[in-house]
């Protein structure tokens, strides 16, 4: 066990649903499972589930107040159980580490563990991030808004040097949440995706892998800022305000460009949808060339209203997407780091939660994470 560790750390929690954080003093978590590790934490993103979780829409999350909410942080090891899996002792003391929020203590026994059938979910047999009775960093128990945090070995990835605490953390959800979407749409080089909502969090990271990625992209959002986010990033995306260009006419520009006659040859081949909105649905769907792939990241509460046309006469595929195995989330990390890619996002101090929460209802885009340097 690591030694001189202050017994007490600052957390922001939730004492209700639909009120602001309080910040409290409280003594620090301890590792108690084979293959738990204390960690400090150095930075935590903020999430739109974070919102959704607050506002009491995920019902049976938390299971108890008051609760530490963030599943993306990122820190370093300061200790092991006392007797510490072969999977913890993995990571040293001082090892700087991305902390998901998906499958803490993945019971290495469920259908899921024993072997999961989507290889961008499969991890080694014994751990799924689906895993049916495992719990969640930030949802079901407490994660990353305080000062250390207690997580599980196997939910971590090791920072690459290029990258710091503060640029990793919105990657721990964002970052592998976009990444893995991008994957399962099985796209070739210089084959054609659309971002729905490319100026918010997902979206901005998405534009900049799947450019890196060597796909044609389009970026479509709504809103001036996440519009003047999108386009700041100069990725040589084409980047669409959805209130001016309509998707049809969209479709028929690609189709020139493209040198396409056919209608259901024109379009893209691929879109993922993010905002929880029919109209970014729809507009997707407008986009999609015959045979194409509807990847949904979003879960709004209502759900969303699809054509069977579309799936029957156009042969459109629709599917779900949620995180990635923590071998993809490893290959993501690395990704980000050798091409550059970083979310734009603004700092505050843990004590400025609430401010934090303030500033995401103003729906500027991008990422805001809790540095605890400031």
């Amino acid at each position: 066990m690591a030694t001189k560790l202050p017994e007490t750390m600052r957390g922001q929690f939730l004492e209700a649903y639909k009120q602001p954080y309080q910040l409290c003093t409280v003594p620090i978590p301890e590792p108690s499972h084979p293959d738990d590790v204390l960690i400090r934490v150095d930075a935590a993103s903020y999430c739109h589930t974070d919102y959704v979780l607050a506002e009491g829409q995920m019902p049976g999350f938390p299971n108890s107040f008051p609760h530490i909410g963030c599943h993306e942080f990122a820190g370093t090891i300061v200790s092991h159980s006392a007797r510490p899996s072969p999977d913890a002792v993995r990571f040293k003391i001082g090892t700087r580490v991305g902390v998901t929020g998906r499958a803490f203590h993945a019971c290495r026994e469920c259908f899921e563990c024993q072997g999961c059938k989507d290889p961008i979910a499969e991890d080694e047999k014994g751990y799924s991030v689906h895993c049916t009775r495992a719990e969640n960093n930030g949802i079901s128990k407490d994660g990353g808004f305080a000062e250390y945090a207690v997580v599980d070995s196997r939910q971590l990835a090791p920072i690459p040097d290029k990258l710091s605490a503060a640029e990793t953390a919105p990657l721990m959800c964002a970052g592998i949440t976009i990444y893995a979407a991008l994957k399962r749409c099985q796209l070739g080089s210089g084959d054609r995706v659309a971002i729905m909502g490319a100026g918010g969090g997902l979206g901005h990271l998405g534009l900049q892998y799947a450019t890196k990625m060597g796909f044609k992209v389009l970026g479509i959002d709504a809103a001036d800022g996440p519009l003047s986010l999108a386009r700041s990033l100069d990725t040589g995306a084409r980047i669409i305000d959805a209130r001016s260009e309509k998707a049809a006419d969209v479709v028929q520009q690609l189709g020139v460009e493209d040198g396409k006659r056919d209608l259901g040859e024109k379009g893209v081949d691929a879109v993922i949808i993010l905002p929880e909105s029919q109209a970014a649905f729809d507009y997707g769907m407008t986009l999609l060339k015959s045979h194409g792939k509807c990847v949904v990241v979003s879960f709004p509460e209502a759900g969303f209203h699809m054509s069977s046309r579309d799936i029957v006469f156009r042969d459109i595929s629709i599917i779900g997407s949620l995180v990635g195995s923590n071998r993809t989330l490893r290959e993501m990390l690395n990704f980000s780091a050798d091409h550059g890619i970083r979310a734009v996002a603004k700092s505050f101090p843990l004590s400025g939660l609430n401010t934090l929460v303030e500033d995401y209802h103003k729906g500027g885009g991008g990422k805001l994470v809790v540095d605890m340097s400031l």
